[in-house]
């Protein structure tokens, strides 16, 4: 941590501080820009669905008095960055009373389960992949086999999600095709619940990572074929040290530095889900619940989870770059002196 400077530190902190605030105001302004507003279209909903909406204009001017949607824009404004600042986040448009943290709450846990897990088996596997690839001491049979594990990386997830549910779900019977558990079990902490939540994560779990880890481990062979031509790598196999040794700690430790970069900005995928994966599967996680108040324009719900995916990135690049010295030492931020 020598290597860290104060003057770097204020400076990342007040980057950080630019990005939300730039991030925050673009979730507030792209979504009004979309031709309508979220009052209206409420209120024709509920007149296609009921046939009629007795003072339909009355009831829209009054909704948006409730909701200051009334207001000019900058007063909008200026109201929506204090709340954002004392993390209110207002009530749901499209199913008020409901507050918009408490829709995204629910969805939270099953997209941070399922995504973390997901991006988890990815990273790992795809770095280890792509080392292996890249490292000069790796069997001839191996090589020849690693780059078939890359073959589902060019079909987009959600194409892949189709056909497992194709093959797996519709053909197969093997495992659910839609939702996050069977209706015929409690929720609850109890093994019934728990097995059928595992079943029903397994597709769109699977579909995300065969398709996810091609992409990390072809960054990392070229990282890596890169790094076996260091003075310090060869030095370390020179030594003798054990093959294992030279690749773990000289290779992929020296190598990952990009990896972890990607990871960071990847963290925010955590919260707005795999939007396509979670629809295509009916899972109950925030990618569908975003999807849902894209189509239905609530603006409070997308404003949330927008938020926090700006909010979590820029403070996991944050935490990156202040840890970077811990990495690698030869990193440091001192300014050199002319």
């Amino acid at each position: 941590m020598g290597g860290l400077t104060r003057q770097y530190v204020l400076t990342r902190l007040f980057m950080w501080l630019l990005t939300i605030l730039i991030g925050s105001s673009a979730v507030f302004i792209i979504p009004r820009l979309a031709p309508g507003d979220p009052v209206t279209g409420m209120v024709m909903r509920i007149a296609e669905r009921e046939g009629r909406v007795e003072n339909a204009q009355e009831l829209i001017a009054a909704w948006k008095e409730r909701f200051g949607l009334d207001k000019p824009l900058y007063i909008q404004y200026i109201r929506y960055l204090g709340n954002l600042a004392r993390f209110d986040f207002g009530y749901s448009l499209a199913r008020f009373p409901v507050t918009a943290w408490e829709m995204v709450s629910r969805a939270l846990p099953w997209s941070l389960g399922l995504l973390s897990t997901a991006l988890a088996f990815s990273f790992s596997i795809g770095i280890t992949i792509g080392a292996l690839m890249g490292w000069r001491k790796t069997p001839q049979w191996l090589q020849n086999i690693l780059p078939l594990s890359l073959t589902f990386t060019s079909i987009p997830y959600f194409m892949f999600g189709i056909l497992l549910i194709y093959l797996v779900a519709f053909q197969l019977h093997w495992l659910p095709v839609s939702g996050g558990y069977s209706r015929d079990v409690d929720p609850g902490l109890n093994l019934p619940f728990i097995v059928s939540v595992i079943k029903h994560g397994l597709l769109p779990l699977i579909s995300i990572v065969l398709t996810s880890m091609g992409h990390w481990a072809l960054g990392m062979r070229g990282l890596m074929i890169g790094v076996n031509n260091e003075d310090y790598f060869l030095l370390a196999q020179a030594k003798g040290l054990s093959p294992a040794r030279v690749f773990f700690r000289y290779g992929i430790r020296n190598s990952i530095l990009p990896a972890l970069t990607s990871l960071a900005l990847g963290m925010a995928g955590l919260i707005s889900g795999s939007t396509l994966v979670e629809y295509i599967f009916a899972y109950p996680g925030t990618g569908y619940t975003l999807f849902q108040s894209i189509i239905q324009q609530d603006y409070a719900v997308m404003q949330t989870i927008c938020n926090m995916m700006i909010i979590i990135t820029a403070t996991s690049v944050l935490l990156l770059d202040l840890l970077y010295p811990l990495i690698d030492p030869r990193i440091t931020f001192k300014r050199n002196k002319l």
